[in-house]
C-alpha cells in the first residue's frame, strides 16, 4: 500500500466519484475552494493506493501563519472497503507522518439530544472510532451548521493556540465557523448554501 498526496486530476476524480457520494451537501466544500486552496499550498488530498486502486483518503488544510497545526477536513475509505481497518490505519499515517511536530485537529458531528436517535447512535459511534484511534475531545464547535466535537489526534496541548490555528485554518472567509460553540448557541448554516 502506498500513501500520497493526489494530482489536480485525481482530485477532481475523487470529488465526482466518491466525494459527493459520500458527503451531506451541507459538509461538501466546493470543488473550486479545495483547488485554490491546493494551488496556495494549504490542502492536500492523500490517499492509501493498492496500485492504481484508491482505498481511502485524508484532505488536510493548513494555515502558514500556524505550521505546527493541521486540520483533518475529511477522512474517508471507498465504499467496497469500508469496515476493513482502512480509517484507522490512515489516521495511523498521518500519525506517524507527523509525529510529535504538528498538531492534526479532527472534527466529528455530535450528537444531538432529542434528535434522531439512530443519527445520534452514529454520531456517537464515529466520535468512539476517534477515540479508540488516539484523539482526544478539546471543544466543540460550529461547522456547516452542525454541532461537532473538536478533537486532536494526541495530546492536544494549550487549547487557546489551538484554537486561533483551528479558526485561522478555516480563515475570515466562514462565517459558519464557531470555536468554541457554546452549549446554548445554534451552529450557523454552512456558508456555501447547501442544506442537510
Amino acid at each position: 500500500m502506498e500513501f500520497r498526496a493526489l494530482r489536480e486530476p485525481e482530485i477532481r476524480d475523487w470529488y465526482t466519484q466518491e466525494f459527493i457520494k459520500t458527503f451531506p451537501p451541507n459538509e461538501q466544500k466546493p470543488l473550486e475552494l479545495i483547488l485554490a486552496l491546493a494551488d496556495a499550498g494549504r490542502y492536500t488530498l492523500m490517499g492509501l493506493y493498492d496500485g492504481d486502486d484508491l482505498l481511502g483518503y485524508a484532505s488536510l488544510q493548513t494555515h502558514p501563519d500556524h505550521p505546527a497545526y493541521v486540520l483533518l477536513d475529511y477522512l474517508g475509505v471507498t465504499a467496497a472497503r469500508r469496515n476493513g481497518g482502512l480509517g484507522a490505519r490512515i489516521l495511523s499515517l498521518l500519525e506517524e507522518r507527523f509525529q510529535d511536530n504538528v498538531h492534526v485537529i479532527v472534527e466529528a458531528e455530535s450528537p444531538v439530544p432529542g434528535g434522531d436517535e439512530a443519527e445520534s447512535r452514529l454520531r456517537t459511534r464515529r466520535i468512539g472510532f476517534y477515540e479508540r484511534c488516539g484523539c482526544r475531545r478539546v471543544y466543540e464547535m460550529g461547522a456547516c451548521g452542525i454541532r461537532c466535537q473538536a478533537l486532536t489526534l494526541g495530546e492536544p496541548g494549550d487549547l487557546a493556540p489551538l484554537m486561533a490555528a483551528h479558526r485561522a485554518i478555516y480563515g475570515p472567509g466562514r462565517p459558519d465557523i464557531t470555536i468554541p460553540l457554546g452549549r446554548s448557541d445554534t451552529p450557523r448554516p454552512a456558508c456555501w448554501g447547501r442544506d442537510t
